[in-house]
């Protein structure tokens, strides 16, 4: 087969890395991608949000055998419908399932209407009507735009001055553009153990029948350690989660994820594809903190590496509605990811810095914000590389990761030090 890709970040490298390992696929392309998935594809420079220009491209190329859309916006606009309308095979839902994603307000509503548990929220698109509900429930409280924000479009306010802060800049002076048009105001969940609380992604294959969960990671939003700084689209994760059993994969599964599946039949929008589940441990059981509608960035970087059955024979199974014909099965240890960023980020920063890599083991170097200038790796975005390792457990994991981080250099680099000691005991 012959596969193409969409996106151009962590993500999607991540993915043309695991698909390269099956017995399927012959030749991998990736529209755009970067510099480290044109390593291993051929890059399409097409951009994937002009819808036009990719069913030009599709027409084009009918060699192409399956179409992977990765990231949310070109989800959110239905490029899976387009494709899927020329008779293109897809992996990724529909533009009428991506809202839950999309739209904030739309995924509180759906689990209000089928009792699956999440926090308590009320959904506004008047600033002072919302203002006055802010400031009769007081602080700490959780402003989240309704739309796309490229993963920073949730404030959690601690105090209420900052919560008013918060909601004149989503709501009047558009920090995130329209996707702050509507905002979602909700209580601040908080964890079992932890404060403010512990949180866990867990990825799930469904094809709207039968729903798979991954295996379980934990990301790290904030900018800087010990979770200080801006909140970002992830500054690194690791697996598995250390507070995830069995007896908790069977709570979420029966509350939260076949509930979710056919919440969204019963609307008429079945969702196929790869649907993440946000979550919280509380004292009142698991509750969904998120919804998207895709792998998560860079969730897919820790999860993607243990699994062992050929990802895809579960995507051709999800496009043709088989996923519970598939045993998907995952390797034992653990597996940590260290994003490295540019000075600045998630704000304003500067590319075009030439990175060094030097002598790296026992790392697999996976590409986001990368590109090559004059023979030259050049950084190219905001969260430029992420250092994945493999370990018998999360420490031994890290060792390798940091190791390899040592040996790679730009002007003005930073990460975290503290990716996966998180959510440690004790």
């Amino acid at each position: 087969m012959q596969v193409l890709v969409i996106g151009n970040g962590g993500r999607e490298h991540a993915l043309l890395l695991a698909l390269k390992k099956s017995k399927k696929v012959e030749k991998l392309y990736c529209m755009k991608g970067n510099a480290g998935t044109a390593q291993i594809a051929e890059n399409v420079d097409v951009n994937y949000m002009n819808i036009g220009a990719v069913k030009k491209f599709a027409a084009e190329h009918p060699e192409i055998d399956y179409y992977v859309v990765a990231p949310d916006d070109p989800l959110a606009i239905g490029l899976v419908d387009e494709l899927e309308a020329m008779g293109k095979r897809c992996f990724g839902p529909r533009k009428n399932a991506a809202i839950i994603e999309a739209s904030k307000a739309f995924s509180k509503a759906l689990m209000k209407k089928y009792n699956i548990p999440t926090a308590e929220a009320e959904i506004f698109d008047d600033y002072d009507k919302a203002l006055e509900y802010v400031r009769r429930k007081g602080a700490p409280i959780v402003l989240k735009a309704d739309g796309l924000a490229l993963g920073k479009g949730v404030l959690v306010c601690e105090d209420l001055k900052r919560a008013e802060e918060g909601l004149k800049e989503i709501m009047l002076d558009k920090s995130f553009g329209a996707a702050g048009n509507v905002i979602v105001i909700e209580e601040c969940l908080k964890g079992l153990k932890y404060t403010p609380g512990e949180e866990v992604s867990v990825l799930a294959f469904t094809d709207g029948k039968t729903i798979v969960p991954m295996i379980t990671s934990c990301d790290h939003k904030r900018a800087n350690d010990r979770d200080k700084g801006l909140n970002t689209g992830g500054m690194g994760t690791f697996s598995p989660c250390p507070f995830w059993t069995k007896e908790l994969e069977k709570e979420v599964l029966e509350t939260i994820m076949i509930p979710t599946m056919n919440a969204m039949n019963a609307e008429g929008r079945t969702f196929k594809g790869c649907l993440y589940f946000g979550l919280m441990r509380t004292d009142k059981g698991m509750k969904v903190v998120e919804y998207n509608s895709r792998f998560g960035d860079p969730e897919t970087q820790v999860v993607l590496p243990m699994l062992k059955t050929d990802l895809m024979e579960i995507f051709e199974a999800i496009t043709d509605e088989r996923l519970s014909d598939i045993n998907v099965e995952w390797e034992d240890g653990a597996c940590v990811c260290v994003v490295l960023a540019s000075g600045g980020y998630p704000l304003s920063y500067a590319k075009g810095k030439e990175i060094t890599i030097g002598e790296v083991e026992n790392v697999q170097i996976i590409h986001a914000g990368t590109a090559v200038k004059d023979g030259k790796l050049i950084t190219n975005g905001g969260r430029v590389l992420g250092v994945v390792a493999k370990g018998k457990t999360v420490d031994d994991a890290r060792r390798k990761a940091y190791k390899a981080v040592d040996n790679i250099s730009w002007e003005n680099m930073f990460y975290r030090k503290d990716i996966g000691i998180k959510y440690r005991e004790g």
